[in-house]
């Protein structure tokens, strides 16, 4: 049996800057995550793309900052049990949890805090007759986990969201060809990214090609050709590509979340935005994994979650014990 302060459910990056927030505050924290590393889907699904909007970092490679953070928790000695889901979870009193892993792991926590994500994800893939023919190698990948494995490529990337567009900059300069396909002519994603793919493409670095979706796939034993359908004049264009890259976002799944008595909306877990807190007591939920009015699925807005997240437990864990906040450039960070 592990037992802990703070058990947190998933060691993405907002699950591992909760281990510096609740360290402060003289907490342990053990991680629990189905992946065999810690980082989530930044180490899992892009490690090498650019990230723009954590303060001080203009940009920042995804592997980079889960490094960085690593870093930053090291002087509070975190615990991991890696590549386990929890199956169960059991709160048999006051600050006092169990719960184990479908790998038979105990871990005993005086308070819990969901860090999944999206929880148990899959790629969403487009719906094309034969894809499958051309996974596994073979030329259609539905992540990018090393960009110079591209270096000189032809490359089709298709989706309208922020992954799409920074990848299409990204190996704008990499990939011997970028064509990015997009069904309307609207994205999702930042607006600075939108500009900077439309003047890529006027500079005949990225082509671009909207109002369009994947009509079929073609090779022999590799992917050759994309036939690209435009869904305003219904013609159809034939492009000869090395990798196709479908980047649709993911399908999430809370799994046996479920069935753990949370408040759920739409595969989200709600929270009260004072601290974070589910409607479990001594359970908490941040980063993607929860919802809220107005909410924003940034790494950022999780790290300020994370921060509340750490107060509101110290007081659960320690009630009627008096904490006087000190500012890090006053007491600088002590390890345990």
């Amino acid at each position: 049996m592990v037992s802990t302060d703070i058990a947190i459910i998933g060691a993405g990056p907002v699950g591992l800057f909760a281990i510096f927030e609740c360290g402060l505050l003289k907490m342990r924290c053990h991680l629990i995550d189905y992946l065999p590393k810690p980082g989530g889907q930044l180490s899992e699904i892009y490690p090498k793309k650019p990230i723009y909007d954590i303060p001080g970092y203009p940009t920042i490679l995804a592997q980079e900052l889960v490094d960085n953070l690593m870093k930053q928790a090291e002087p509070f000695h975190p615990t991991f049990t890696l590549g386990e889901r929890i199956e169960k979870l059991e709160k048999r009193e006051e600050r006092h949890f169990i719960l184990e892993t479908n790998m038979g792991t105990i871990v005993k926590a005086k308070a819990i805090v969901i860090a999944g994500g999206l929880g148990c994800f899959e790629p969403r893939k487009p719906e094309v007759a034969g894809i499958q023919e051309y996974e596994n190698g073979k030329g259609v990948n539905y992540m990018i986990l090393d960009p110079e494995h591209y270096r000189g490529k032809r490359m089709i990337i298709a989706g309208g969201g922020d992954s799409a567009l920074d990848w299409a900059i990204f190996l704008a300069d990499v990939a011997k060809e970028v064509t990015l396909v997009h069904r309307s002519e609207s994205f999702r994603g930042a607006p600075d990214s939108v500009n900077k793919v439309m003047n890529l493409s006027k500079e005949g670095k990225i082509n671009l090609l909207l109002n369009s979706n994947l009509s079929s796939l073609s090779g022999n034993g590799h992917l050759e050709s994309v036939s690209i359908l435009n869904t305003k004049t219904n013609q159809v264009t034939n492009v000869e590509t090395d990798y196709l890259i479908p980047l649709f976002g993911l399908s999430p799944k809370l799994g046996p979340m479920e069935n753990w008595g949370l408040n759920i909306d739409k595969n989200a877990i709600e929270v009260n935005t004072d601290d974070y807190s589910t409607n479990v007591e001594g359970v908490w939920a941040i980063g993607d994994i929860n919802t809220y009015k107005n909410k924003l699925k940034l790494i950022l807005c999780g790290f300020h979650e994370a921060s509340l997240m750490s107060h509101s437990a110290y007081k659960y864990i320690n009630p009627g014990v008096k904490y006087t906040m000190k500012y890090t450039t006053v007491n600088g960070v002590n390890s345990f």
